[in-house]
């Protein structure tokens, strides 16, 4: 088995999000449930949410796309592939991913749909609610995998919300069996709970199979993917069934579990939650970063909690400090 080019090789929704302050009661007259992300499946639902936005902030986003990012921060190496439209959202997603030394060369798709983007609801308290018009990222076809990306990556990372497209489905299916056939690692985060009640036979058939080195999950999605309402039951179902479960607990910190050993930190102490978006991406930078280098799951895990804490102390969610300098003033 060769040595990998690349840390981290991620497949996910190529998004552009777009961000706005909001208060709980507009999130009500909309129809949202807070704190969640719920799918607009039209252009012109979109065009019309965009429309009873306030000031908005766009930046490049997707999950996937978040995770890298901060892995890259990080110095680490990372590829990308995910579909754009050849629109000016498009440009602006390649341009802002590229200009991180993120490889990314999956083609443009012509026509419609658009690229897709996210409108994201931020309410007083940090939370934050997503609405997402999947564009052109859920047309992303096997056939524009980059293979040799694929069996260069060190681990293969990919996000449960691409997993609802059909198209992209048979994409991430066979971009697996490369990473296995090459003997890499297969990482794969649970998303969202809607993700789960849509597809949860096939993510648990996935674990079942073998086929995940490193699962993602926060509490809720871990509850739901176990099915019971009782976290310690939760845990001692799945972790079992993955080489590494690791899970996200809020302002309880984060666990996770290889080999029967379990291990735990604190969340990262911030001022102020001001918008969680991308906190679960950031976290999953900070491990995978840490597991790429080397360390131990008790010093990925903090290194995940220190990447979440920067990333809610802020708008947005890619990282807006030296993300090096600050893990090691953290860790000392």
């Amino acid at each position: 088995m060769t040595s990998p080019r690349f840390d981290v090789v991620a497949i996910g929704n190529a998004i552009v999000d777009v961000l706005a302050q909001a208060d709980d009661a507009f999130l009500a007259q909309e129809g949202m449930t807070k704190g969640s992300m719920q799918l607009m499946f039209s252009p012109e639902d979109a065009d019309a949410l965009y429309a009873k936005m306030g000031p908005g902030q766009e930046v490049s986003g997707g999950s996937a796309a978040n995770t890298v990012a901060g892995i890259a921060a990080l110095g680490g190496t990372c590829g990308f592939i995910g579909q754009v439209a050849d629109d000016e959202l498009g440009q602006i997603f390649a341009h802002d991913i590229c200009s991180l030394g993120i490889h990314f060369d999956t083609p443009a798709r012509a026509g419609d749909p658009t690229t897709a983007r996210c409108l994201i609801f931020v309410t007083p308290d940090g939370q934050r609610t997503m609405n997402t018009f999947l564009g052109a990222s859920q047309f992303l076809p096997e056939s524009a995998l980059d293979l040799d990306l694929i069996a260069d990556g060190a681990i293969l990372y990919l996000e449960g919300y691409l997993w609802d497209p059909e198209e992209p489905r048979a994409a991430m299916r066979a971009a697996i069996e490369v990473a296995r056939k090459a003997g890499r690692k297969v990482a794969f985060t649970l998303s969202d709970i809607f993700c789960i009640s849509r597809h949860g036979d096939d993510f648990r058939a996935l674990i079942a199979d073998g086929l995940i080195d490193i699962l993602f999950a926060n509490e809720n999605e871990l509850l739901a993917l176990a099915e019971t309402e009782d976290w310690q039951v939760a845990v001692d179902r799945i972790a079992p069934q993955v080489p590494t479960l690791v899970a996200t607990r809020s302002e309880k910190g984060a666990m996770a579990v290889r080999d029967g050993k379990h291990v735990s930190v604190e969340a990262e102490p911030i001022d102020r939650v001001v918008d969680t978006t991308g906190a679960g991406d950031l976290f999953a930078a900070g491990f995978l970063h840490g597991q790429a280098q080397g360390h131990d799951l008790e010093t990925s895990l903090r290194m995940g909690a220190i990447c979440a804490g920067e990333i809610i102390s802020h708008v947005g969610a890619r990282p807006q400090c030296d993300m090096k300098a600050l893990i090691a003033r953290k860790l000392g």
